[in-house]
């Protein structure tokens, strides 16, 4: 095995356009290399994420179904109940699951029952040996260590963008907002778990600017979900112009070389990539997957459909 790449968490800007500009084939064969050198190349994480409280959230976050600001149809629904969520979480561990995620459409995790009863739900998945992440919208200090306390192993808390762009995507939190909680977060003892989206019209220098603030973060996000977006009618991005899959292979080689030892995962939107793009994505750094007929309440690919692309590519699950 050649020398490991070193970590960085103080590149420039310019420097990180300079690793995104690099002509295609160059970025995801040197993406490739550094990929081996910090982590088992045929391995990858399957992940399962869960809705257990959905619609109605007081954000306008452009690209989002479960907005209470657009029309999309969503049915509104309360919090699940502890037996349902771990029926899911015993059903995912044994199809392979390893990590096994749970979101609810909250601007910020509430204080009170709900937010104990969320307690309860990762102790519960916690106590099946699986990895327990949350999305709950904002997290106070005192929130995020009760979580680590309960056993989560994960937070997520994406950036979206870039900080010029995230102003045309979200006006009812700011950046800030979001550094904080991953502050709180990474405080707290509990690993971060932090991407973004693209194909919301943004430029190529707002997926640099995105990379930047990731790739800055110390440390690094131990996971980074690179998302298309999946676009709904109703939201404000319902008409949004596709973007070229070569992109998405774009910002995954170019987030595996600035961040070599994050988890890189292939989120929303994959059913929107052929299977070609897929692999693509995989050579440029992939290494984990959201498994599940639906991310909260967008589409996914379906099961038979993973297990016969990750046979075709010799990818194997962690274990």
């Amino acid at each position: 095995m050649t020398e490991r790449a070193t970590i960085r968490t103080d590149w420039t800007r310019q420097e990180v356009r300079q690793i995104y500009d690099k002509p295609l084939l160059e970025l995801v064969f040197e993406a490739q290399q550094t990929h081996r050198q910090h982590h088992v190349a045929s391995g990858v994480q399957l992940c399962q994420l869960l809705s257990i409280k959905t619609g109605g959230c007081p954000e306008d976050c452009a690209y989002c179904p479960q907005s209470a600001h657009y029309s999309t149809g969503l049915d509104k629904n309360g919090l699940l109940a502890l037996d349902e969520v771990m029926q899911n979480a015993r059903s995912a561990k044994e199809e392979g699951v390893h990590r096994f995620c749970m979101g609810a459409a909250w601007r910020e995790a509430p204080e009170g029952k709900e937010f104990d009863q969320v307690l309860e739900m990762v102790r519960g998945v916690s106590s099946l040996g699986l990895e327990v992440c949350c999305t709950l919208g904002m997290l106070t200090a005192d929130q995020a260590v009760r979580l680590a306390e309960a056993g989560l192993s994960a937070y997520n808390h994406n950036l979206d963008t870039s900080p010029e762009f995230y102003g045309r995507i979200i006006t009812t939190r700011n950046y800030q907002d979001r550094l904080e909680t991953i502050d709180a977060v990474r405080k707290a003892g509990v690993t971060v778990c932090c991407g973004g989206i693209i194909g919301m019209g943004e430029s190529d220098e707002d997926r640099i600017g995105l990379l930047h603030q990731l790739s800055t973060l110390a440390p690094h996000p131990e996971s980074v979900p690179i998302n298309m977006l999946v676009r709904v009618e109703g939201t404000p991005l319902a008409n949004a112009e596709a973007i070229d899959p070569l992109v998405m292979v774009r910002t995954i080689a170019a987030a595996r070389l600035l961040m070599p030892a994050s988890r890189l995962r292939l989120s929303a939107g994959r059913r929107s990539l052929t299977r070609e793009a897929a692999t693509l994505c995989f050579l440029a750094g992939a290494n984990s997957i959201f498994v599940g007929e639906k991310l909260l309440t967008t589409p996914n690919p379906g099961r038979d459909e993973d297990e016969f692309l990750l046979e075709t590519l010799s990818l194997n699950p962690m274990p």
